[in-house]
């Protein structure tokens, strides 16, 4: 009988890591800069935390999507949510400007109070580090490919694997992005 006590423990782990396999690897083991210019260890920093992180662009069409994304910032971060934008300029040139100037516009257009990296590359073999794993098969299998435009967001969990994907046309406020937040935090 013990044997099979033995048996069926292994078995249960072998079931769980493979689901943990299935659910990626840990996306946060990188450093970045922040739009400021100080280095952030994102694995440090947000450690326990929900990450919602956005591709964001000053002169897109979607920009208006900052005011939700600082909503959701303000909703969700006592319960343990960080929304991080990170600028990029790879799509229409959509974010020409320095980062001293991406975070003025950032303030004064839309009152941003949430985290904001340097402006980084995020597709092909330039992309930095944290795109390259969220847009991986290998770290984030169920959620990989390269991001298509701005404002695309990358849903990371408490344990820093990547637990959904949502394009540039799913506004912040939209109930499907909601509910995938709260099921995060385990709300």
């Amino acid at each position: 009988m013990n044997a099979i006590a033995i048996g069926l423990g292994i078995l249960t782990m072998t079931t769980t890591l493979s689901l943990a396999d299935q659910a990626g690897k840990p996306v946060l083991n990188h450093t970045m800069k922040s739009i400021d210019g100080k280095d952030v260890d994102l694995a440090k920093t947000f450690k326990g935390k929900v990450v919602l992180f956005v591709n964001v662009a000053s002169a897109c069409g979607y920009t208006p999507q900052y005011e939700g994304l600082q909503a959701l910032h303000q909703k969700y971060a006592a319960k343990g949510l960080v929304v991080v934008g990170v600028p990029s300029n790879e799509f229409g040139s959509q974010e020409p400007g320095s980062n001293e100037e991406i975070a003025e516009f950032c303030k004064s257009k839309f009152k941003v109070s949430f985290p904001m990296m340097a402006k980084v590359q995020i597709k092909g073999a330039t992309a930095c580090g944290l795109y390259k794993d969220l847009t991986s098969k290998e770290s984030n299998p169920a959620h990989a490919g390269e991001v298509g435009w701005n404002f695309t967001k990358f849903l990371v969990d408490k344990n820093g694997a990547c637990v959904g994907r949502f394009n540039s046309g799913v506004d912040p406020s939209d109930a499907k992005l909601a509910e995938a937040i709260e099921k995060a935090l385990g709300n």
